[in-house]
Parts: structure tokens; sequence; C-alpha cells
């Protein structure tokens, strides 16, 4: 990742932190507190890696700064580990929508899958039970803070397992309390969407929006199999996308996929600095990221995982804005796509969009100009 700034005007971290941002792919097992994760493990018996936080934080970076997916997610036994108690649960949750209302994200969609947290007996029932209760908790402290966010949950299952439909029966079971989708995680080799069919037609029969992680590890074969034969509202990650587009032409020639998926407008759910490090790019500079916003997709900026990322929403823009010379345009333009892409109902994106994010670009951008 290149450090350096080759854009002397490009916006940096404060400023990014005051602006409204949208988070759509954000797994919650993925942005533990370092300090939470050893209190937690010390009280449970877990071993960690290490048990000073800064040291912790380190090691979850470097761990999945391997290059890639399958040693990424690895990581995710300690975090997971500590996950599997209901008060666990609660306190997981309400910390992470505080620490996110803390960057400046006023909405967010956080995923988790409850099948990896039934260790110590808790039923499905009552981890998302405890873990809404926790996002409740949290939006309300952080409100108090002055930093006011709105959390819905997509819940996960697990794509190299069998519980796929079980989890969307979940899903659709707590629709009125704050789940909004649904997603299937985990390797992406050896395990196509397709598996999970029986899963997608049922949440398509009740009505039920969702997203697919596809085109991370695999390329645009995956994609198809996600928004072509599964129907996938978006995509998660989805940058693999730039192997269907010709770009050595004067003009770039998109596959019928690529132009179904543009035309379409559905969401590439892109997290950049996850993507470097489980090899879906090889360097910043070379992340489609800034092809596929020029050509007209449906482009949002995520975190996937915080903590093995070592990163925050505004730093990810703080990136782009290095890289490739993004202002305030392109980080309204994505925060919008964000917006409009959630699985919230119309009339609330709209409350979120026209009241809160299109001001405060307003004024940003009039800043900006003068």
């Amino acid at each position: 990742m290149n450090s350096s700034a080759p854009f002397s005007n490009a916006l940096t971290h404060e400023q990014l932190r005051a602006a409204p941002k949208v988070v759509l792919h954000e797994h919650l097992d993925g942005g533990l507190r370092p300090e939470t994760i050893i209190e937690i493990a010390d009280e449970i018996g877990h071993t960690l890696p290490a048990q000073n936080p800064e040291e912790l934080r380190a090691w979850f970076f470097e761990a999945a700064d391997s290059g890639t997916l399958e040693r990424y997610l690895e990581t995710f036994a300690h975090t997971v580990a500590v996950m599997q108690r209901a008060d666990d649960c609660f306190r997981v949750a309400s910390e992470a929508a505080q620490d996110l209302a803390s960057d400046g994200v006023v909405y967010a969609e956080l995923r988790y899958a409850p099948e990896q947290q039934q260790l110590a007996g808790l039923s499905l029932e009552a981890v998302v039970e405890a873990t809404l209760a926790g996002f409740k908790d949290g939006q309300q402290r952080a409100a108090e803070n002055g930093n006011p966010i709105e959390i819905r949950t997509i819940l996960c299952g697990m794509r190299h397992a069998n519980r796929t439909k079980e989890i969307a029966e979940l899903a659709v079971a707590f629709r009125s309390d704050g789940v909004v989708g649904f997603d299937i995680a985990g390797g992406e080799i050896g395990n196509p969407a397709q598996h999970h069919l029986e899963a997608f037609e049922y949440l398509r029969r009740e009505n039920m929006p969702f997203t697919i992680h596809a085109g991370e590890s695999c390329g645009p074969e995956s994609i198809w199999g996600a928004v072509s034969v599964c129907g996938a509202n978006r995509i998660g990650h989805g940058v693999q996308l730039i192997k269907d587009i010709d770009l050595t032409r004067d003009e770039p020639q998109l596959s019928d996929l690529a132009h179904y998926i543009r035309d379409r407008r559905i969401a590439l759910e892109i997290a950049p600095s996850s993507n470097l490090q489980t090899g879906a790019a090889d360097s910043l500079e070379t992340h489609p990221i800034s092809v596929l916003h020029s050509l007209g997709f449906n482009i949002t900026v995520n975190n996937d995982n915080r903590l093995m990322s070592r990163t925050d929403t505004s730093r990810e823009f703080q990136l782009l804005s290095e890289t490739f010379g993004w202002g305030w345009a392109e980080v309204a333009r994505c925060t919008e796509n964000a917006m409009m892409a959630s699985f919230l109902p119309y009339p609330d994106r709209l409350v979120i969009l026209d009241e809160v994010i299109r001001p405060a670009y307003g004024a940003l951008g009039s800043t900006n100009a003068e």
C-alpha cells in the first residue's frame, strides 16, 4: 500500500471524519476492540496471540495481511471465540455502533453469522436478540455523545456449511426487529453461491433482499452466479468484475454481465484495504475502484473488517483521495450510492439522504470550492 500522498489537495482523515458516511459491508466479528477481546478471553480462558491491546491490534493486521482470503479468515477464530455469551454479543454490538458513529458513519448494515456463536449453548434466536439489543444500546449511547447513527443487521450463512436456508429463515423471522437482509460469507473458492440456491429462492419468495460475497477470490463467473443465477441485490466486493471489461481499446468494452450490473445499478460493496490484504487487488494504485467509478458503476466504499485492516471509513476515503485525487464530489457520490442501495425502506433512506447527507455535503462542497 502506498503511504505517500501524490495529490497535494487530498482530503485528510479529520476532514473526512466530519462528513456523514454510510457503510453497507461491515462484519461485526471483524471490528472488535482489542481491549474487549482481551477482557472476554481472560474471563472464558481463551488463549490469545498477545495480551497487550496494541500488540494484539498489530497481530490481527499482520496476520490478515497475508495476501490470501483463506489466511485472512483464520484471524476470526479469536474474535468469534469471545462472542459466545449473550452479554458478550450485546457488548460487541454496542461498541461497534459507537465506534462507527465516532467516525461519522450515520447509517450502517453490520453482518455476522449467528451459527458461529453457538459454542456456549446459545440458540440462534438468542444470538440475534442479544446482538440487536446491543446495537440499540450503542445507537443510544452514540446519540448521547452527539454522533447519531442508525444500525441495521444482515445475517450471514456460511457458504462452506449447510445451514443457509435455516439462517435465511432466521433473517425473515427478525425482519421487523432490525434485520434487513441476508448474505453468505466464508471462503469463496470451491463454494459457489449456486450451492445455496434453495436459500435464495426462499428469500425471493419472502421478498427479503440479499447480498452475496462474490468476485473477491474468484473471477467474473462467481459474480455471474451470484447475480444471474441467485438474484443478488448487491455484490460484496465484486472487484474481479474488472476482468470482464476490456480496457485495451479506445473505449472500454463491457461484457454483457458488466453491462447488466452497471445498468441495473447493482451496488458493489468495495473495501479497498481489505482487497489488498486478501489478494483481490495487487496495490491501491491498480485497484479497480477508480476505473469502475469512472465507468458509472454503483460504487460504495466500505471497511469489511476494521480490526483486521486497521482502518475505518474515513481512512478508506482518505486513501482513495490520496491515490486517485478523489474530492468531496466522489465521496458524496459514493455515500449517496450506499444510502440508496441500503436495505432500509425507501422513505427512510430518503430521510437520511435529504436531512443528513445532502445538506452536509452541500456545505462541504461550498467550503471546498471557496
